[in-house]
C-alpha cells in the first residue's frame, strides 16, 4: 500500500505485469517479476508512466520467490490505483528498487496492521521470519482478512482477527484499539504498527499509557 516516502525519489526502472487478481472486493494483488534482492517491511515506488509522480507501496512477498507481490485497494478518487487495478498481464509498468526502514527481524515482537497493512507483515511471514511474533490484524469486514487461512493455519493463537462491523465466532467484535485496551499484559518487546495515520497514533498512544517504552515502537504510515 502506499506510504509516506523519507527518501529521495530513486529511478524508475520499466518491467512487466506477470499478475492482477482481484482477492477482495476492490483490493487486488499484483506481482512481476524480482529481479533484486530486498529485506521484508521494505517498499517500492510504482508508476504506470514516467510523466506522472509513483506511488509507495510495501512489499507483499516473500524474499525468496521469483515474483515480487503488491497488495493495494482502489482508491476511486485518485489517479494510479484504478490504472494499476485495470492493468493485464503483459504491460509494461515502471518499479523502483526496494528501499525503507520498516525492517523484519528474527526477534520476538507483535506485529499490528489494519486492512491492507498487513502486506509488510505477510512479506515477513512468507520469509520465515515470524517464529516467536504475534500478528493481530483489524478489519471492518470479515472479507478483508487477506491470507487468513494460510496465516490461521500457520500462527494459531498467534493470529488475533478484529473485525469492527461483522462478526464471526473465531473473531474478535471490534477495532485493534479496544482489543489491545482490553490486553492485560504487554511483553518487553518490539510493536511494529502498519496501517493509517490515526491508527498508528492510536495504537501508539495506547501501547505507551501501557507501560510499552516508545523507543519499542516501529511504525509505518499508509495514506
Amino acid at each position: 500500500m502506499q506510504t509516506k516516502n523519507p527518501d529521495k525519489k530513486d529511478e524508475l526502472k520499466q518491467t512487466t505485469l506477470t499478475g492482477n487478481e482481484e482477492i477482495s472486493p476492490g483490493v487486488h494483488l499484483i506481482s512481476f517479476k524480482r529481479d533484486v534482492d530486498f529485506i521484508p517491511g521494505q517498499v517500492v515506488k510504482i508508476g504506470t508512466d514516467k510523466e506522472h509522480p509513483p506511488r509507495i507501496y510495501s512489499i507483499c512477498s516473500g524474499n525468496r520467490e521469483e515474483e515480487i507481490r503488491i497488495l493495494f485497494n482502489i482508491k476511486e478518487d485518485g489517479f494510479l490505483t484504478p490504472q494499476l487495478a485495470s492493468f493485464i498481464p503483459g504491460e509494461p509498468i515502471f518499479v523502483s528498487k526496494p528501499y525503507g526502514s520498516f525492517l523484519g527481524t528474527r526477534e520476538p515482537a507483535w506485529c499490528i496492521a489494519t486492512g491492507t497493512g498487513i502486506a509488510p507483515f505477510y512479506s515477513m511471514f512468507q520469509s520465515g521470519l515470524f517464529e516467536n511474533k504475534k500478528l493481530i490484524h483489524g478489519v471492518s469486514y470479515l472479507n478483508q482478512f487477506y491470507f487468513e487461512d494460510e496465516l490461521d493455519r500457520e500462527l494459531g493463537k498467534n493470529y488475533i482477527r478484529c473485525c469492527s462491523r461483522e462478526s464471526s465466532c473465531d473473531v474478535y467484535p471490534g477495532r485493534v484499539t479496544r482489543y489491545l485496551s482490553e490486553t492485560g499484559d504487554f511483553p518487553n518487546l518490539k510493536y511494529y504498527l502498519c496501517g493509517k495515520a490515526i491508527m498508528v497514533v492510536e495504537v501508539r498512544d495506547l501501547l505507551i499509557e501501557k507501560g510499552v517504552p516508545f523507543e519499542n515502537i516501529i511504525a509505518e504510515i499508509y495514506f
